[in-house]
C-alpha cells in the first residue's frame, strides 16, 4: 500500500526537471517507443530477442527494457520515464510463425533487465488468467515477479543476441507450455 502511495504521490508532482529542462511523460501510447526498435543494420548497444513458445497467434507481443534492480524492475513506465530512468518498449502484432525475433535498443552499455508480454486479448495491460509473459535469463516462475538480479543482463556496446521462453499459467504459478498446449503456433 505504500508503493502505491508513493507512486501516486509521484504522479501528483509537477514534471521533474533536469538541468534546467523539464521530463516530458508522453502520452500512455507512445511511452519508451521513441528510438526503441532497432534500425536496420544495428550497431547497438541493443538486445535481439528471439521470443518463442507462444501459446497462439492471437493479439500483441510486447518486449520491454528496465534498469537492472529491483526497485525499476516492472516499475510504471510513467514513473521511470518521470525519474529519467531507463525504459524502452517494442510492440509488433504476433506473427505467422512461432520463433519470432523482436530487437530493442538500450540508452547505453550496462545492465538491464528485459519482458516480454504476450497480450492475447490487445488490451494493452497483463491479464494473470490469459497472458503469457517472459523474461530475460528464463528464470523460473512462480506467482510473484522475479527478482531483478534473475533477470539482469549486460548490453554492451554491440547487439546481444537472448532466447526469451514464454510461460503461461499453469495451475497456481506459471510455466513454459508444451507442444501439445500451443494452439495454432505452428
Amino acid at each position: 500500500m505504500i508503493g502505491r502511495l508513493a507512486i501516486a504521490a509521484a504522479l501528483a508532482l509537477p514534471p521533474m526537471t533536469c538541468a534546467g529542462a523539464a521530463i516530458v511523460v508522453p502520452p500512455k501510447a507512445e511511452r519508451g517507443k521513441a528510438g526503441a526498435a532497432c534500425r536496420a543494420g544495428e550497431s547497438g548497444p541493443a538486445v535481439r530477442v528471439l521470443v518463442s513458445g507462444l501459446k497462439d497467434r492471437d493479439g500483441t507481443i510486447r518486449l520491454e527494457l528496465y534498469p537492472a534492480n529491483d526497485e525499476d524492475f516492472l516499475a510504471p513506465d510513467k514513473v521511470l520515464i518521470a525519474a529519467g530512468k531507463p525504459f524502452k518498449r517494442v510492440e509488433q502484432p504476433v506473427p505467422a510463425v512461432d520463433g519470432t525475433t523482436m530487437c530493442i535498443r538500450a540508452p547505453a552499455s550496462g545492465r538491464y533487465a528485459l519482458s516480454v508480454l504476450h497480450d492475447r486479448d490487445g488490451d494493452g495491460k497483463f491479464g494473470f488468467l490469459r497472458d503469457g509473459v517472459g523474461f530475460s535469463n528464463n528464470p523460473r516462475l512462480g506467482r510473484r515477479k522475479p527478482v531483478a538480479s534473475a533477470v539482469a543482463l549486460t548490453v554492451g556496446p554491440g547487439v546481444a543476441q537472448v532466447q526469451i521462453v514464454m510461460n503461461y499459467r499453469r495451475g497456481l504459478g506459471f510455466g513454459p507450455l508444451s507442444g501439445a498446449e500451443r494452439t495454432s503456433a505452428r
